[in-house]
């Protein structure tokens, strides 16, 4: 079936609000009547301020993670309250930095997962598989582990509000690069086991992005793969003409 694609950038710990606010409006105006679905995932501190730039137009405003708790004594916690007021509609769960350089449990993930869907957010929940996990031939069972993990209790009808971003985080700044055949192999992969935890419905309709190092020169061959359905963009976010040829492609 015909799936949306779907291009999000994720800025994680870059710019400054003067050139948060810049970036934003160079996207609001690239991106103008182009069509697929767009979102920018934007450091807490410069919500508000792109919020106000994005604000109707065709992307959306996103956070790079958001508390498992309500608005209470959780001392620098952003609660899914918080980005809402600002205009959040999508936030960012299970990125492999969080996963390996804060350590977020796979329990944690999805108690963020049902907080995030139970208010109204939209989710992103990254998965991948570490170089020493690929070379071992577990890459499948890692993914499927994330997958069982952080959809735990979520309904069938929640997974409309779901999209899965695969990041193989041994072809993040490591110099090895997954070819659109490795990309493909993992994103059907997961699409079947999603239909095993659900449905075949259910997962023909799931988007799945690709999160390992997407840049203009590989998006339209990574894109024309049947179940890859856009992209989780990190670095090539940062520039207005790098993230709209990703989304041109």
């Amino acid at each position: 079936m015909a799936r949306t694609k779907y291009i999000a950038g994720n800025w994680k710990m870059n710019t400054c609000k003067a050139d948060a606010v810049k970036l934003a409006e160079g996207l609001v105006a690239s991106l103008k009547g182009k069509s697929g679905k767009f979102m920018i995932g934007v450091p807490y501190v410069y919500l508000d301020a792109v919020g106000q730039i994005v604000k109707g137009s065709n992307i959306l405003l996103g956070a790079q993670d958001v508390a498992n708790t309500n608005n209470g004594a959780h001392t620098g916690e952003v609660s899914t309250a918080m980005l809402k007021d600002v205009g959040v509609s999508s936030v960012i769960l299970g990125h492999s930095e969080r996963r390996h350089e804060i350590g977020e449990s796979d329990e944690l993930i999805n108690k963020k997962v049902r907080k995030a869907l139970a208010d109204g957010l939209e989710v992103v929940l990254c998965i991948g598989e570490l170089l020493s996990e690929r070379e071992a031939g577990e890459a499948e069972q890692v993914c499927a582990f994330q997958l069982s993990a952080g959809l735990a209790g979520v309904t069938a009808e929640q997974m409309k509000k779901v999209t899965i971003a695969y990041e193989p985080v041994w072809a993040i700044g490591t110099g090895k690069t997954a070819t659109p055949a490795d990309a493909q192999a993992i994103h059907k992969f997961c699409r079947d086991y999603i239909a095993k935890l659900y449905s075949k419905a259910v997962a023909d309709e799931v988007i799945i992005q690709y999160g390992g190092s997407m840049k203009p020169e590989n998006a339209k061959e990574l894109l024309a793969q049947p179940d890859i359905d856009g992209g989780l963009i990190g670095g090539a976010s940062l520039k207005v003409d790098s993230f709209t040829a990703i989304c041109e492609a």
